[in-house]
């Protein structure tokens, strides 16, 4: 692992803008499916699964309501065992869940600050947060423990609000929130060192010249444990190659959003792609491929999605994050309604066309989302409080109706902020 070092100057290339200077709902009773004009067989059997999509499960009620702000499930599963589910909770604690069950396995807390990010280890039952304590705490999954068994330290003045895990484990990111002049990207060494009887770690080193503010969203690449990607409340979006010495050279592009960045992922072949969503509901995507050629690298920007989408059904109030369907090499972008209901819109160069609404599982914003390719499952939790488990084809087991609840606090505010009222409603007055 080579120590990272900040870079001087502030460069951008392959057509990004110079600058200066972080899912799903509930699938519905009533699901109503509509049908692209370029549909292909690959579309239509993609969207026939997502229209087929029911509630097979939903969470049992706990003692403290909170919203569910973020998702991620184990990716180390074994048949006899089932999956783990991880969520990050408003109330500060992390919660594990029986995937099949739905049923809090036990549930973590510990940090003084508020939480800004879960994530599970690919290799292990290992689940990471990260806190605004400037703090990530790696706990194991399998134990009901109330110390974590790593600790991950940062600098004195450091406000984590975004992090991510590369996918061989090695390497941890988190972003900050911009102090006095600094807005870092700090690394730590994730491996653990049989030798090293140590349970606090301190970082590696940081990049301190790219972002101008708050560094809103980190994502590693899912098959590079080289490259990341990290968005900022400056409108940048940078890629680095972290095995390069230096900042300045381990920059490899920036691209600009032009607004403040709320959500960032890969996709395309390979993942040579990138995308982004801004707190005002825009949308952008760019192809790396074209770094080094003639060809614009931007395959679509839109300013504000809510202007251009028609979703046939209820309101577009807001984004959620992106999902890429590996096997059909397809974009999908998931928005929402304050309401609950979700939209499910294909993402193409001439735009996003809206391919289905979903009602009547959650009755209040969805907040996060998380599929799974193997079994064509889909997670969804929201403000309020609900974890539900939807399949193709399945048929509910259980129902248990959820109370909804009030704004989120102040630090998921700053990083994803929506009125409560419809887009459409607000055009109105």
């Amino acid at each position: 692992m080579r120590i990272l070092y900040p870079r001087k100057n502030h460069n951008s290339n392959g057509g990004s803008m110079p600058g200066h200077c972080l899912g799903f709902c509930c699938f519905p009773i009533c699901t109503r499916f509509l049908l692209p004009l370029d549909a292909t067989p690959d579309m239509e059997k993609i969207e026939e699964q997502f229209a087929n999509l029911n509630i097979v499960k939903r969470s049992s009620g706990t003692e403290e309501p909170t919203y569910l702000l973020g998702i991620d499930t184990s990716k180390t599963v074994q048949a006899e065992k089932g999956s783990l589910v991880a969520v990050l909770c408003s109330n500060g604690s992390i919660r594990i869940y029986d995937k099949e069950r739905l049923n809090v396995l036990r549930e973590f807390s510990g940090h003084p600050g508020h939480l800004s990010g879960v994530r599970f280890a690919h290799s292990c039952d290992c689940v990471y947060s990260s806190c605004t304590d400037g703090t990530i705490k790696c706990w194991d999954a399998r134990l009901a423990s109330e110390k974590p068994v790593q600790l991950f330290k940062g600098y004195p003045s450091n406000i984590f609000i975004s992090f991510d895990v590369s996918c061989n484990d090695h390497v941890i990111c988190a972003g900050t929130e911009k102090v006095e002049d600094d807005a870092l990207l700090v690394f730590w060494d994730a491996r653990i060192n049989s030798q090293d009887l140590s349970t606090t770690k301190d970082p590696l080193g940081t990049y301190s010249e790219t972002h101008s503010d708050d560094i809103t969203q980190v994502c590693f690449h899912p098959s590079n444990p080289n490259m990341v990607v990290s968005g900022s409340t400056d409108g940048l979006v940078n890629v680095f190659d972290i095995s390069v010495d230096n900042e300045e050279d381990a920059l490899i592009t920036t691209c600009n959003s032009t607004s403040s960045v709320s959500c960032i992922g890969w996709s395309g072949k390979d993942y040579k792609q990138i995308y982004c969503m801004t707190h005002d509901e825009g949308f952008c995507w760019w192809d790396l491929n074209h770094l080094d050629t003639d060809e614009p690298i931007t395959r679509l920007n839109i300013q504000d999605v809510r202007e251009v989408i028609n979703v046939k059904e209820g309101f577009l109030d807001y984004l959620i994050g992106g999902l890429y369907h590996e096997k059909m090499d397809k974009l999908f972008i998931v928005g929402g309604a304050n309401t609950g209901i979700i939209h499910l819109m294909s993402c193409t160069t001439s735009g996003l066309i809206h391919m289905t609404s979903l009602q009547g599982g959650h009755v209040a914003m969805v907040r996060s989302f998380c599929w799974n390719m193997q079994d064509d499952s889909l997670l969804t939790g929201g403000e309020d409080a609900q974890l539900l488990l939807w399949k193709p084809g399945a048929i509910e087991k259980t129902f248990t109706k959820k109370d909804s609840m009030k704004i989120a606090s102040s630090v998921y505010q700053r990083v994803r902020v929506h009125s409560s009222d419809s887009y459409k409603r607000r055009k109105k007055q």
